[in-house]
């Protein structure tokens, strides 16, 4: 499994409750996407279910680590996606494709829970329930999972992953021990960056880390789209104000075309940001105008993909945005 870099006090806190005989039996994994708590759910995952057959690996690791040795048959069956005892929902794919997701986990989905609960563990007295994310639950399915979390079976853990822990039901967070995820240093991020990316570019790379904003996943995302090129347009035009209307004519034209769609969608978050990221060394009316710009912005974004609005005049309409940060319009 990856490397979990920059979260050792979240590593600590669930050691020390598993060690200490005080494991609670949900956590809720919390903080901004892209930080890593999937992966942290995968690795406490591992950890429980490979330690529940060999207690021995724990004499062997330190009380800071879930490390467990490659090649260890609990390990083999997970990274397989075939281990009995562990369970994970997450939002289905629409098609055989597999090129989109479906809007919410539904409650059919979080039926299957208590059909694993029907039965005995298959390889110990541990099961392990990973929900990525619970934010996606519909109404009715976070009501079901309400009733597994109440009594699950003895030996069962869930590990509820959220982005937006303040739009849970309050019951559900009742439930839960809550672990913080917090935003990384760059150094971090940018040293994920190139464990993901080894042939990345140092300019590619600054600009990673830049879009990450502490968020080493989130960065990802953008990688291989030569976002460096991408931020170039968009300063370019902050810069000068685009008086002529030519540079951002030419950057819609060019995310326009079907070949450019993941750069298209990474324009989509990146102008709001860029807004935001201007608006805080304003004050006044000026940072009430950035504001104003930002709210167009991150609306036009969001209505875009829900829409399929027309890629060029969206481009062209958020490219008119980022012109009027220029000194001489803000």
């Amino acid at each position: 499994m990856s490397q979990l870099l920059g979260h050792d006090t979240a590593i600590k806190a669930f050691r020390h409750a598993e060690d200490s005989g005080r494991l609670h039996h949900a956590w809720l994994l919390t903080g901004a996407k892209g930080l890593g708590k999937r992966l942290f759910a995968d690795r406490a995952a591992a950890w429980l279910l490979a330690n529940a057959v060999n207690p021995d690996i724990r004499k062997n690791t330190a009380s800071d680590s879930l490390d467990i040795p490659e090649g260890n048959p609990t390990l083999s069956l997970i990274k397989a996606g075939s281990h009995p005892d562990l369970l994970r929902l997450e939002r289905l794919f629409r098609d055989s494709k597999e090129q989109e997701r479906a809007r919410n986990i539904t409650v059919d989905q979080v039926r299957t829970i208590q059909k694993l609960f029907a039965t005995t563990p298959a390889l110990s007295f541990r099961r392990v329930v990973i929900i990525d994310s619970i934010d996606d639950l519909e109404r009715s399915a976070a009501n079901a999972l309400l009733k597994n979390l109440e009594e699950p079976p003895a030996g069962t853990i869930f590990f509820l992953i959220s982005h937006a822990a303040g739009r849970l039901l309050p019951t559900i967070r009742s439930r839960c021990r809550i672990l913080s995820f917090h935003l990384l240093e760059d150094n971090l991020v940018a040293q994920i960056l190139r464990h993901h990316l080894p042939d990345i570019t140092a300019e590619e790379l600054a600009s990673l880390v830049k879009i990450s904003q502490g968020a080493a996943g989130y960065g990802l995302r953008f990688a291989g789209l030569d976002m460096a090129e991408l931020d170039n347009a968009i300063e370019n035009i902050v810069k000068t104000g685009d008086r002529d209307f030519l540079l951002r004519s030419k950057l819609a034209q060019s995310l326009s075309l079907k070949s450019a769609q993941g750069r298209y969608e990474a324009f989509l978050e990146r102008a709001p940001s860029r807004i935001s990221a201007e608006a805080r060394s304003l004050k006044g009316e000026k940072l009430a105008q950035a504001i104003h710009l930002w709210e167009k912005a991150r609306q036009l974004g969001n209505e875009a993909v829900l829409f399929s609005l027309d890629p060029q005049a969206t481009v062209f309409t958020l490219a008119g945005f980022l012109a009027r940060l220029a000194p001489t319009h803000i």
